[in-house]
């Protein structure tokens, strides 16, 4: 049997370098991928998100712009600790990952594996310049390509895929 994946961008296209996960989803869209690879650009759509974890992949791929403290562009591949993601209502209007995962998870979503293929932002919604700005930094536009080769990697890494 062949694993299911779902390969998710997520991000707000007008704040800035928030858009990260959107642009790689985007850009993912555009190719061709073995039977039972989803990929989707959720965008802020946490709930449509959350409805996607419970049809039953068994790895998901979060694409994020992810806040680490690392240099603008810097991608980073994190699996997530499935023990570890706790319990949590989703917000209509609000797209924290991890807070979709939890309420999947408490609604009997099950993975095997949850990676976040994610990237340093060189500015957030927090930052004045950020706040409202369409278009994403330029280290953190390099960085696109890179991540989608992550996806990419993943994806062909899996036992059923080669």
């Amino acid at each position: 049997m062949k694993d299911r994946v779902l390969v998710a961008g997520v991000g707000n296209i007008f704040l800035g370098d928030d858009a990260f996960g959107s642009e790689v989803a985007r850009r993912l869209l555009r190719e061709p991928w073995p039977e039972g690879v989803r990929v989707v650009d959720f965008g802020i759509r946490g709930l449509d998100l959350m409805f996607a974890l419970l049809e039953g992949y068994d790895t998901v791929i979060l694409v994020d712009a992810v806040p680490l403290g690392g240099e603008a562009g810097t991608v980073y591949t994190i699996e997530a600790d499935l023990d570890h993601i706790g319990e949590g209502a989703v917000d209509a209007h609000s797209m924290d990952p991890a807070r979709v995962l939890a309420a999947a998870k408490s609604m009997g979503a099950k993975w095997s594996r949850v990676l976040v293929v994610g990237c340093e932002p060189s500015r957030g919604p927090s930052d004045s310049e950020g706040e409202g700005a369409p278009g994403m930094s330029e280290p953190v536009e390099r960085a696109v390509d890179a991540a989608a080769e992550a996806v990419r990697s993943i994806v062909c890494g899996l036992s059923w895929a080669s």
